[in-house]
Order: structure tokens, then C-alpha cells, then sequence
């Protein structure tokens, strides 16, 4: 009986140590640093790179959870408290508001419209997501690993690489932060796969070559 307490309790550390890696606001600055060190944008001054990854980290990482943090403290919400749909709402309209800024930031630094993209991608998987958790909670975890499955995608078209070792990697670790979620109990299997839905889609939509002409034209505009 001891054995299977311990067994238990090793599976809920473990899956809210890959949770806590694998924090939904950190994916865009990854895929920044990705597109830096792995794609032909490394041959980019060192400082424009250090800027670019500046303005992600601090309107993508910092703003959101500050203002998310404050929030909490000022409601005497715990972290766990943001779990129920309805108290998510005004996390998610801080976001939001983050990445707007963001996304206006590197418009006015003329971004090119290609990571400006993944930006816009978040936002748009954002809106989506705000809209169904009036009825559903979505796993924002799923929802950014979707969105890097599909970014490797329509960056793969765009630079004319093989994805398909990154492909298994990202997908390795969408299964594995999946059932993390479901083992915390904080989401279900079709809120998990919802949400990997939605960011796939929303970035395919953003950021493929094929698919993305109305986000550049409103990029560009």
C-alpha cells in the first residue's frame, strides 16, 4: 500500500515538474531562440537578435506573469484558483494585452512578418481559446506545443529544411506534457487534444507559406 502512495505521489511530482518546464508563456520565446540558433537568421548581428529576443521575453514572459501574479495577489487567489474556468478570464485578457503590445512593438521595429507571425499565432490561439472557455477549459499547455508542431511545419516550407527529427522530438514532448495534464487532473483527454487542435491550426493558419496571405497583408498593412 506504501509502495503504491510513494509510486503516486513520484508520478504527481513528476508531471508537475514537466508542467512547470513546459509553461505555455514561455513558447514563443523559444521559438524565437530556435529560429536563432537553428535556422540561417544565427548569421544576424548578435545585437538585433538580443533585441528581438528582449521585446518576446518581456511581453510574452515577464508582462504576463507579473500583471497575472498581482492579480492574484490583489483577489487572494492561489495559483491552483486559476485552474476554474471562470476565474481565467482576466489572466487571459493580461496575456492578450501583453502580446499586443508585443506585436505592435516589433511592427514598429519592422519585424519580418515571419516571426512577427508567431506572435499574431498566439494571439489568434488566444482569442480562440477565451471564446471556447465560455463553455470549455482548454489546456494552454496543448495549446502552444500545437502551435510549435506547427510552426516546424510551415517554417520547414519557408526555409527548405527536414523537420522531421525536430517533428519527433516536439511531438515526444506533446504526448508527454498531455498526459502530465491529465494526470494533475487539470484537464481531460479531449480538453488536451482541443487545445493541441487549436494551436496546430491557428499557426498553420499564421504562419504556412500556403495559408498565411490575409496575416501578412494585415501585418503589412
Amino acid at each position: 500500500m506504501e509502495e503504491h502512495i510513494i509510486a503516486d505521489r513520484t508520478l504527481i511530482r513528476t508531471a508537475q515538474i514537466i508542467s512547470g518546464i513546459f509553461t505555455p508563456f514561455s513558447i514563443p520565446f523559444v521559438a524565437f531562440l530556435i529560429l536563432f540558433l537553428f535556422s540561417y537568421l544565427r548569421i544576424m548581428p548578435l545585437t538585433y537578435k538580443l533585441i528581438v529576443l528582449g521585446v518576446v521575453y518581456c511581453f510574452t514572459i515577464l508582462m504576463p506573469t507579473l500583471t497575472i501574479f498581482l492579480f492574484r495577489k490583489i483577489n487572494g487567489f492561489e495559483a491552483k484558483d486559476l485552474t476554474d474556468r471562470k476565474k481565467r478570464y482576466v489572466p487571459y485578457i493580461l496575456t492578450i494585452l501583453s502580446y499586443v503590445f508585443c506585436l505592435l512593438m516589433m511592427r514598429k521595429l519592422n519585424i519580418p512578418w515571419y516571426m512577427s507571425g508567431i506572435i499574431l499565432a498566439s494571439l489568434l490561439a488566444m482569442g480562440i481559446s477565451t471564446i471556447v472557455n465560455l463553455k470549455w477549459k482548454l489546456s494552454e499547455h496543448m495549446i502552444g506545443m500545437g502551435g510549435i508542431v506547427a510552426g516546424l511545419i510551415s517554417f520547414s516550407e519557408l526555409f527548405s529544411y527536414n523537420p522531421v527529427w525536430w517533428l519527433c522530438l516536439f511531438l515526444l514532448i506533446a504526448g508527454i506534457l498531455g498526459t502530465a495534464r491529465i494526470i494533475l487532473q487539470h484537464h481531460t483527454l479531449s480538453e488536451v487534444l482541443t487545445g493541441f487542435g487549436v494551436g496546430f491550426i491557428s499557426a498553420l493558419l499564421v504562419l504556412h507559406p500556403v495559408t498565411n496571405v490575409l496575416f501578412r497583408i494585415f501585418l503589412f498593412k
